[in-house]
């Protein structure tokens, strides 16, 4: 479905072809209506805040946005599962599932990245993209939220894919992302502070044979910090979270 590949451009860094394809995008969210009439008129709005914004300025406020602050960070693992152990061999994972469809991503870019994840829904058939982005919902409505509370357009992307999922976010896993924190850009202090946790580690404990869609569906459920008297499963997943952080 195109419509995957233009949400994927919207959610890239700002180029000059991205601001050439403007029209373009909005065609094809409009032609195939994936998402209800609100959420594509807000898609709209945001593609004609780009029309009237400078480049550099657009590429400023995206690393504002998505680059300088962690609670918007737009790899999805960031939020599943911080700087655990897991974290890894979710990568490990989803690159798997990438290439069993025949998508080849840039070795520089991690594949929990969100334009190279909806790159990829691009290539499935809609039942099977919708039910992808069923798994991190709570991510993407916590993301809109956030995006909500600094009165960003780029709102409409997230709440967009939320309808597309046709799925309402996990609460118990919802409420643990709105209590992290959500500094704002300009706050050092506190930015320097969401970036202290440990260094990934790459383990193995798990086996990576049993990588497949209902493994990925496990780890992107999971929730990197559980809020006190929240039980996010009430069975041990294919891979759970890990207390070896």
């Amino acid at each position: 479905m195109q419509t995957f590949k233009a949400l994927s451009a919207i959610l890239s860094y700002p180029s000059r072809d991205l601001l050439d394809a403007i029209d373009e995008i909005g065609a094809v969210i409009e032609r195939e209506a994936l998402a209800p009439q609100d959420e594509r008129r807000a898609l709209l709005a945001l593609l004609e805040e780009f029309k009237g914004r400078d480049l550099y300025d657009l590429q400023e406020q995206y690393g504002l946005l998505f680059d300088r602050t962690r609670s918007l960070s737009l790899h999805l693992f960031e939020h599943v599962h911080g700087e655990s152990r897991d974290r890894g061999q979710a990568m490990i994972d989803l690159k798997a599932v990438y290439e069993a469809k025949g998508l080849q991503s840039d070795p520089r870019e991690l594949p929990d990245f969100l334009p190279l994840f909806l790159e990829f829904a691009s290539l499935l058939e809609f039942e099977e993209a919708r039910e992808l982005l069923e798994q991190p919902a709570h991510v993407l409505t916590a993301l809109a939220e956030r995006l909500n509370k600094r009165n960003s357009r780029f709102e409409a992307v997230f709440r967009a894919l939320v309808a597309i999922a046709r799925t309402k976010p996990d609460m118990a896993l919802l409420e643990v992302l709105r209590g992290e924190p959500d500094p704002a850009p300009d706050d050092l202090e506190a930015l320097d502070a969401a970036y202290e946790d440990e260094a990934v580690h790459f383990g193995q404990d798990d086996d990576p044979a049993q990588c497949g869609k209902d493994t990925l569906a496990a780890k992107l459920r999971q929730a990197r910090r559980p809020a006190p008297g929240l039980e996010t499963s009430g069975q041990r997943p294919v891979f759970t979270h890990s207390t070896n952080v």
